[in-house]
């Protein structure tokens, strides 16, 4: 059997046919790195299903259980989709230091304590004293929570087939190797066999697996792009090291919904689950500012309500800034050109800044309204009426588009306290019950006249 030289980024996996000084797809230098692979050899048996070399009628097929167990942590079994289902692959992401091993640990103090069950924590980036120390300060010092410090991924397989967990965490996938791959630990084959044989362990033996992945600089999880294509869900931990709040948001999920969000605060005694995440993104004004508007969005079936602010002042260059943090920049620059054409607010020789408080991303176009509002109440220097929260899509022609869930979105202003909600005219009817004051709108100009205070 020959082997042959392959030459993979570290830093994005992209594949070339000899080493360069600087990767032609992400633009690292020295990140190209030289692996062995063999040319020829026998095929690898599929270990899942010994049995399935024939094609059956899909009928005949008896189908998995998808019986969730919980891992004690709501915010956690939220994301998931109301739990973890047995023998699934679950791939965790985040940026060093944002409190991905603290998490897994407090769910495998949880899951233990609540289903009474055996949990493996494997670790290979720290000992087990460094464990220890750790799992003491969350309080989830357990019997039936047994830890090591290997990475090798025989190894963890044999630890799994004596132990028979319920459910496992590997911390990190970048830090495992099998001895029959001639590459180095964290590179393009070992993350990829080492999860191809954790898969096969997880779907034989019904157990449930957690791994932790490393990020890219750029925000992306390490490895191969295979790796995300590989495991049944992916979830991303997002946040700001200054800030304690930590999201956790689902990016893939074959059980369930990828919408959905856990936010969690970060104490001494580790990740706390948050009862009511929409006090974390408003601020509390001793008085009305211009600029600032609440707006209502909705994260899988959970309704927030974030604040927006926008600042808008005269350049002092030729070209103005533009910037935003939290929402998407193009998305923004079309709000600021239907506001110039449609509404007659001339902004192109002024500077704006939007911000989405408390650091956290918007994606769904039902805060366009809200992101108009703050850049208009900026502008003429008048503030929105105290207690008004706003939503609703723009379209080009100024129109306001109706946007989804709109009974759950005004639920949550009324339980927070706010007197007014401006919503989509065609949304109205959605309306079943009596709730705050509801205006319809049709139009931005219309909206921003109503919500900027006189």
């Amino acid at each position: 059997m020959t082997k042959k030289s392959v030459f993979y980024c570290q830093e994005c996996s992209h594949k070339v046919p000899r080493w360069m000084g600087r990767c032609p797809n992400c633009g690292s230098w020295n990140s190209i790195i030289e692996e062995k692979h063999p040319t020829t050899g026998k095929r690898q048996q599929n270990e899942r299903d010994p049995g399935n070399d024939m094609p059956r009628p899909i009928t005949e097929i008896i189908p998995i259980s998808e019986e969730r167990f919980s891992t004690g942590i709501s915010e956690v079994d939220r994301v998931m989709g109301g739990g973890v289902v047995p023998g699934s692959l679950v791939l965790l992401g985040g940026d060093p230091g944002i409190g991905k091993s603290t998490i897994l640990l407090q769910v495998a103090g949880s899951s233990g304590k609540t289903n009474q069950c055996d949990v493996l924590y494997v670790s290979g980036e720290e000992s087990v004293r460094q464990i220890r120390l750790r799992a003491d300060r969350l309080g989830v010092l357990q019997d039936n929570i047994y830890v090591c410090a290997e990475t090798e991924a025989f190894q963890i397989e044999r630890y799994i087939l004596d132990i028979s967990p319920r459910l496992v965490v590997i911390d990190s996938i970048q830090t495992m190797y099998n001895p029959e791959v001639s590459a180095a630990p964290g590179s393009v084959s070992q993350v990829r066999e080492c999860t191809y044989r954790l898969m096969n362990i997880a779907k034989s033996t019904n157990t449930s697996i957690i791994l932790v992945g490393h990020v890219t600089k750029e925000g992306m999880l390490a490895g191969p792009k295979v790796l995300e294509h590989m495991v049944d869900v992916v979830l991303q931990m997002e946040g700001q090291k200054e800030q304690g709040f930590r999201l956790l948001r689902g990016e893939k999920n074959r059980f369930g919904s990828t919408n959905e969000i856990g936010v969690f605060d970060m104490q001494e005694s580790g990740l706390i689950e948050v009862a009511n995440p929409s006090s974390l993104f408003m601020m509390a004004h001793a008085e009305e500012v211009p600029g600032a508007v609440v707006v209502s969005t909705m994260e899988g079936t959970r309704p927030l309500l974030v604040e927006i602010q926008a600042l808008v002042c005269s350049s002092g260059f030729g070209v103005p800034k533009r910037m935003t943090t939290g929402l998407d920049a193009n998305r923004s620059a079309l709000i600021m050109a239907v506001l110039e054409k449609r509404v007659g607010l001339q902004m192109g020789g002024h500077d704006a800044y939007i911000n989405v408080v408390g650091g956290v991303r918007i994606y769904e176009p039902a805060v366009d309204l809200g992101v108009a509002v703050s850049l208009a109440s900026s502008f003429r220097d008048r503030a929105v009426e105290k207690g008004t929260a706003v939503m609703g899509e723009i379209g080009l022609t100024g129109e306001i588009r109706s946007v989804s869930s709109i009974e759950k979105r005004v639920r949550e202003a009324k339980y927070l306290g706010f007197q007014r909600c401006l919503i989509p005219s065609a949304d109205i009817g959605q309306l079943k019950d009596n709730y705050i004051d509801v205006e319809g709108v049709k139009t931005v100009g219309d909206a921003i006249e109503r919500a900027l205070k006189v």
